[in-house]
C-alpha cells in the first residue's frame, strides 16, 4: 500500500477526525503546522493564539504516543513558509506521499486554498466530510432549499426528531414543549452566590507557547495571563464535568443574566473546546441529557443548553456554508460608521460596554447575551460597518472561527442580512441592560433618563436607529409597537433624538 499525507488543522484536534480514518502508522504521516497566516489574518486575542497552539502541540504528542508519525511545524521554525499551502508543499516534498487526505475546513477561504493543493503538489487530494457535526452541509442544504428565511427553531425541531434527544418514547418533546426559553430570562438575585469555575494551570508546553506568543504578538489585543483554558481532551472533559455538576442546574434560569466582575456565571465555557475538537457535540449533548434523565438538572436548563449546540451551533454552520461567499457582503441597514476605538481599549463611560470589553480582554470570553445585547446591540444601534464588527468578534474570542462567528454577528447581532436569520433586529434601549444586569448602577450615565448629557446613550440611540431605518424596518410586524409610538411623536422630537444621537456618535469618531 502507498502512503498518505494526512493534514490536521488547528481546529480539528479530534481523534475521530475523518482525515485520520484508516490511518496506517507504518506508512502514513500526519502534518500539523502553526502558520503565520492563520495567526495574523485578524489581530487575534493573545490567549486565543496561545490556546490553539498549545492544544495543537498536546494533540500532536498524543498522536505520537500512539506510534503515529507527526511532522509538526512550529510557528518559530525558520523554514516555516507561513501558509497552509506552503507547508503542505514542503511536507509533500519531504515525505513523497501518494496522496493527501484532509477533512473539510470550517472556513470558506481555507477551502479555496485546499482546492488548489492538487495543482500545487501534483498529488490527488481527498477532502473528506467533517463528520463531527450532527448535520452535514448537504443535510442543511436540503432543509434550507427554497426557503426565503431560515428560522433556527424549525431546524432545531428537525434535529431533535432525527437524533431523539430530549424526546419521549412516543417521539414527543420532553415536557410537552420544544423550547423553554421563556423560563430562561431571570436576572441574578441580589446576593446570589455563583459557583467557582474550574480553570487549568499552564503546564510546561503551555508555558512555552505563552512565552512565544508574548514575544511574537506583544501588541495584540488581550491579556495573556492568567491563562486557564484546558488544552487537552482530558482537561476539556474535566471542564465539562465541572459544568454539569455545578452550573447546569441553574444555567437555564440565569443564562441571560449579566454581572460586574463575573464573566462566567453558569455558562458552559466549553465552546472553545467544541470548536477546536477537544470535545464533540454528540457526547456533550448526551451528557447534558443524562443529567436531566437522572434528575440532577431541570428540563429548562438542559433544553436551553442543548439548543445552543444541537440548534444554534449546527444551524449557523449550515447557514454559513449554504449562503457563502455572498452572505458576508450584505449590508441591509447600510451601516458604515467605523468601529469605535473603545472596542479595543475598553475606555468608555458606558459601564456595560467597559465591563464586557474588560472581561473579554482578560479572558478572551464573554457570554452570548453580552455579545448580543451589549457589544452587538451598540454596534447595531450605532450603525457600525458589519465587516469591522465581524473582524472584532473574530479576533477577540477564544471560540471564534468564521463559520460560527460570521452568521451570529452578521445576521443575529447586526441584522446585516436583512432578516435571513433573525425575524427582527435585536435592538434594545438601556432598560434591557438594566433589567438583566447590575451594570447600570455604577455607570456615569443614568439609565432612566431619556435625553440630555446624563442620559444613557442606548436610550436615544435606540429611537434614532428606528428613525434612521424606518424605510427598511417599518413593515416588520415585530416592530409594529415601537413604530406606532414613533408615529405619535411630533417632528421636533424626532429631530431632537436624531441630533442627540448623531452628536454622541460623532464624539466617538473624534476621540
Amino acid at each position: 500500500m502507498s502512503s498518505s499525507l494526512r493534514i490536521v488543522l488547528g481546529d480539528q484536534l479530534s481523534r475521530d477526525l475523518s482525515a485520520l480514518d484508516g490511518l496506517d502508522p507504518a506508512r502514513d504521516v500526519v502534518l500539523m503546522a502553526e502558520v503565520a497566516d492563520e495567526a495574523t489574518y485578524v489581530p487575534h486575542h493573545r490567549q486565543k493564539i496561545a490556546f490553539i497552539l498549545s492544544a495543537m502541540r498536546h494533540f500532536a504528542a498524543e498522536l505520537r504516543a500512539e506510534g503515529i508519525t507527526v511532522d509538526y511545524v512550529r510557528l518559530d521554525d525558520p523554514q516555516n513558509t507561513g501558509s497552509f499551502t506552503g507547508e503542505v508543499k514542503r511536507t509533500a516534498a519531504r515525505h513523497k506521499p501518494a496522496r493527501i487526505i484532509v477533512t473539510e475546513p470550517g472556513e470558506w477561504r481555507v477551502l479555496q486554498a485546499m482546492r488548489g493543493w492538487e495543482g500545487e503538489t501534483g498529488l490527488s487530494v481527498d477532502i473528506r466530510e467533517d463528520t463531527r457535526f450532527f448535520a452535514s452541509r448537504r443535510r442543511f442544504a436540503r432543509w434550507a432549499a427554497d426557503r426565503r428565511s431560515y428560522r433556527m427553531e424549525f431546524f432545531y425541531r428537525e434535529m431533535r426528531r432525527e437524533t431523539g434527544i430530549l424526546l419521549t418514547p412516543d417521539g414527543e418533546p420532553e415536557g410537552g414543549h420544544w423550547n423553554y426559553d421563556a423560563e430562561n430570562r431571570k436576572p441574578l438575585p441580589i446576593g446570589y452566590t455563583l459557583p467557582k469555575r474550574q480553570r487549568f494551570a499552564p503546564d510546561a508546553t503551555t508555558r512555552e507557547v505563552l512565552d512565544l506568543v508574548a514575544r511574537r504578538f506583544p501588541d495584540n489585543f488581550g491579556d495573556l495571563e492568567p491563562f486557564g483554558w484546558a488544552v487537552t481532551r482530558a482537561d476539556a472533559l474535566a471542564a465539562l464535568e465541572d459544568f454539569l455538576a455545578h452550573s447546569l442546574p441553574r444555567f437555564g434560569d440565569y443564562q441571560d443574566a449579566m454581572k460586574r466582575q463575573a464573566p462566567f456565571l453558569h455558562h458552559g465555557l466549553i465552546a472553545p473546546y467544541l470548536n477546536i475538537g477537544l470535545l464533540g457535540p454528540r457526547e456533550v449533548c448526551a451528557a447534558a441529557e443524562a443529567e436531566y434523565r437522572e434528575g440532577r438538572a431541570p428540563l429548562n436548563a438542559v433544553e436551553g443548553f442543548i439548543r445552543q449546540i444541537l440548534g444554534w451551533r449546527e444551524y449557523v454552520r449550515g447557514l454559513y456554508w449554504h449562503r457563502m461567499p455572498d452572505y458576508a457582503e450584505s449590508n441591509a441597514l447600510d451601516a458604515h460608521r467605523p468601529l469605535p476605538w473603545f472596542y479595543w481599549s475598553g475606555e468608555t463611560r458606558m459601564n456595560c460596554l467597559s465591563e464586557v470589553i474588560g472581561q473579554t480582554r482578560q479572558h478572551a470570553y464573554s457570554h452570548h447575551i453580552q455579545r448580543l445585547m451589549v457589544t452587538g446591540n451598540f454596534a447595531l444601534l450605532a450603525g457600525i460597518d458589519p465587516k469591522q464588527v465581524e473582524e472584532w468578534y473574530l479576533a477577540v474570542y477564544a471560540d471564534a472561527f468564521e463559520w460560527v462567528e460570521l452568521p451570529n454577528t452578521h445576521g443575529m447581532a447586526l441584522f446585516a442580512d436583512g432578516g435571513i436569520m433573525a425575524s427582527k433586529p435585536y435592538a434594545a434601549s438601556g432598560a434591557y441592560i438594566d433589567r438583566m444586569s447590575d451594570f447600570c448602577g455604577s455607570c456615569a450615565y443614568k439609565v432612566k433618563q431619556k435625553s440630555g448629557h446624563e442620559a444613557c446613550p442606548f436610550n436615544y440611540l435606540y429611537w434614532a436607529f428606528l428613525i434612521r431605518n424606518e424605510r427598511v424596518l417599518k413593515g416588520n410586524p415585530r416592530l409594529a409597537m415601537p413604530y406606532r409610538t414613533l408615529a405619535k411623536w411630533p417632528a421636533e422630537r424626532l429631530s431632537a433624538i436624531t441630533r442627540e444621537a448623531e452628536s454622541f456618535l460623532n464624539s466617538l469618531d473624534a476621540s
